[in-house]
């Protein structure tokens, strides 16, 4: 019965989703061009809100955990396992008041709806993925603006989406540059737990999708290797993948 429903509740779900980016796109450009970064904020802010209650269509229960454990007054590196395009709204909308930043493919900064604009106008990075001199450049680049204005960054070190949610070895590289630029930045390990859901054909409906902050890694003398390690020990924890 599940599947039947999907089949019909999905197109209805997707049509819902595009036509929230497509309403917004045209209020973050008046927005950004009027009032600037916070104004255009808000929009996103706003549509993001919106895009995670637009899931009720397929019956979604949705639940943030552990947003009381946030430290204040410092940046913040959010390591975050990846499991669908729906693991984007819940991170911008919990973590808003810490304007969230995110490390995104340079494919994404054009041709999508909202999206696109979003992801150049709103501090985000776009990285070529061939080009490691550059995504290097680009990702010392956003720990600075972090470190300087008390922000935070998003890195999925998984590097792609999993499919079937279970989380794959996290790579060192990005997370290492931010550590290096960002000295101050609390390290807060975020588990995703049933997007995968979402992203296949039908989505799944009556799931319950949970958006976990778990406790920040101390860095103490911890190697950029070892922190990245903890973190991905941390979230498969929650996600009782160990």
């Amino acid at each position: 019965m599940k599947k039947v429903l999907g089949y019909i509740l999905s197109p209805v779900c997707l049509l819902v989703f595009w036509l929230i980016l497509g309403i917004f796109h045209p209020i973050q450009v008046v927005c950004w061009n009027l009032w600037g970064y916070p104004a255009q904020k808000r929009a996103a802010d706003i549509m993001n809100y919106l895009i995670i209650k637009s899931l009720i269509i397929l019956g979604s229960r949705v639940k943030f955990k552990g947003f009381e454990k946030l430290p204040k007054e410092c940046p913040l590196i959010i390591v975050s396992n990846h499991q669908s395009q729906y693991d984007i709204p819940p991170i911008a909308w919990g973590f808003r008041k810490h304007h969230p930043r995110f490390i995104a493919k340079i494919e994404l900064g054009k041709g999508i709806p909202s999206i696109s604009y979003n992801l150049r106008k709103g501090g985000s990075i776009l990285i070529d993925r061939k080009n490691r001199s550059q995504a290097i450049k680009e990702i010392i680049k956003l720990g600075k603006q972090i470190e300087a204005n008390n922000y935070s960054a998003c890195i999925f070190p998984e590097g792609t989406r999993s499919k079937d949610g279970k989380v794959k070895t996290f790579q060192v590289g990005g997370l290492g540059t931010l550590l290096k630029t960002s000295p101050s930045a609390a390290i807060i390990p975020f588990a995703v737990n049933g997007n995968y859901l979402l992203q296949r054909f039908p989505m799944g409906v009556g799931e319950k999708l949970t958006y976990s902050v778990l406790d920040p890694i101390e860095r103490e003398n911890r190697t950029a290797a070892e922190i990245s390690e903890m973190c991905e020990l941390a979230i498969k924890k929650e996600l009782d993948q160990i």
